[in-house]
């Protein structure tokens, strides 16, 4: 059987499960960068860059291959929430979510170093939280769930009673717009179905 010719360059146990659910055959290699996000820099394109690097740092250990790099990140009113370290940031931004609506954004990077073109896409959706009490904000935070997660929070997992209304793709909101992504992939050939 050929070797993948798709590296998925995440660590995301979801990106891998919706990926494989989708039937894409991929390998998996993820590299550092930089996460600090520029001074002025709008939530898309700090997005977008950081997919584009993640690709970028993989394809350049792998040329030759196609590498699928993505980012996810919650904004509310204009700030960024990033991933909490402690109890009394995941407990700050599940407050601040509470009965509110923010957007989430997923970009997405395929890129060849060996290859002249780009496909970079960016896709927002938006989540609203509903009013989320003091004992299941407790409750919450005091599980191993927020602490990896863009927002404090997993769509699919804990919180996923928290979150009452979803405008806009749900595959977006836990870490892969698998619509757009398929589609890309298919564009590139890297993705073909048939019947059996």
């Amino acid at each position: 059987m050929a070797a993948p010719r798709l590296i998925l360059a995440s660590a995301s146990p979801r990106r891998k499960e919706m990926l494989r659910l989708a039937g894409v055959r991929f390998a998996i290699l993820h590299g550092n960068v930089d996460e600090a996000p520029r001074a002025g820099e709008a939530p898309g394109d700090y997005a977008l860059r950081l997919s584009e690097a993640k690709a970028r740092a993989v394809a350049a250990m792998r040329p030759g291959h196609w590498v699928l790099g993505a980012d996810t990140i919650v904004t509310i009113d204009g700030e960024l929430l990033g991933k909490p370290a402690t109890r009394d940031e995941a407990r700050c931004m599940i407050r601040k979510l509470s009965g509110r609506e923010h957007t989430v954004i997923t970009a997405f990077t395929l890129l060849n170093s060996e290859q002249a073109e780009v496909i970079r896409r960016a896709v927002a959706s938006q989540v609203r939280f509903k009013e989320v009490p003091d004992d299941e904000v407790e409750w919450y935070v005091a599980t191993e769930e927020p602490y990896d997660k863009a927002g404090g929070y997993a769509v699919q997992g804990k919180a996923s009673f928290l979150v009452s209304e979803i405008h806009g793709s749900y595959t977006n909101v836990v870490g892969l717009p698998l619509c757009e992504v398929v589609e890309a992939l298919k564009e590139l050939g890297l993705v073909a179905f048939r019947g059996r």
